[in-house]
């Protein structure tokens, strides 16, 4: 499985209408699609496609042909990501009608060509399972720790200065494991 780094978008043009593919982390897809809908007011259709991992490790799936003949713009965008085994990713293609209708077959090969032109540029990383732990260690380890973190590839989400320093860490379950075996005798897992 693999998922797209950063937005990012390509125009198709078919028969002088405008299909432009916005490929993006699924963590940006609410935010995006409601921004192009504010930024597009004359666009005809806003079609969707997501694949996301839920926190049971279950691939969630969704398409919307929004206003497109049913099975014509959606699920040929979803199979498209779907081939390409795109995981925490969502494809958005805003669609400017051109004056003439592409048919049924038209727009199935007009959308899964958007979302494989935008596919063509995008930046891909394997998709890498994530941790997320709390620990707990003293003023005194500070510089340490952050190094550890460093070393081994883990972020650092916050940090909180009480009695003691609270870290939230992720990072991939190798590389915790890693840095937990490094730093044991100092830290305490929340």
């Amino acid at each position: 499985m693999q998922e797209v780094k950063d937005t990012i978008t390509k125009t198709l043009e078919v028969k002088q209408s405008k299909f432009i593919a916005y490929l993006t982390p699924y963590s940006n897809y609410n935010k995006l699609l409601t921004r192009l809908k504010l930024e597009n007011p004359k666009a005809r259709h806003f079609v969707v496609a997501y694949r996301y991992l839920n926190e049971f490790s279950q691939i969630v799936e969704h398409s919307s042909d929004d206003g497109e003949p049913k099975g014509t713009s959606g699920k040929p965008s979803l199979m498209v990501m779907q081939g390409n085994d795109l995981i925490n990713t969502a494809v958005i293609i805003v669609r400017y009608f051109g004056g003439t209708k592409l048919g049924t077959g038209g727009l199935v090969r007009a959308y899964s060509d958007a979302v494989n032109l935008v596919l063509q540029s995008a930046i891909l990383k394997p998709y890498v399972k994530e941790k997320e732990i709390t620990i707990k260690i003293n003023y005194t380890d500070v510089r340490m720790i952050d190094y550890e973190c460093e070393l081994n590839k883990i972020e650092v989400y916050n940090k909180v200065f009480d009695n003691d320093v609270s870290y939230l860490l992720r990072g991939s379950e190798s590389n915790i494991n890693s840095f937990l075996k490094r730093v044991n005798r100092i830290v305490k897992v929340v």
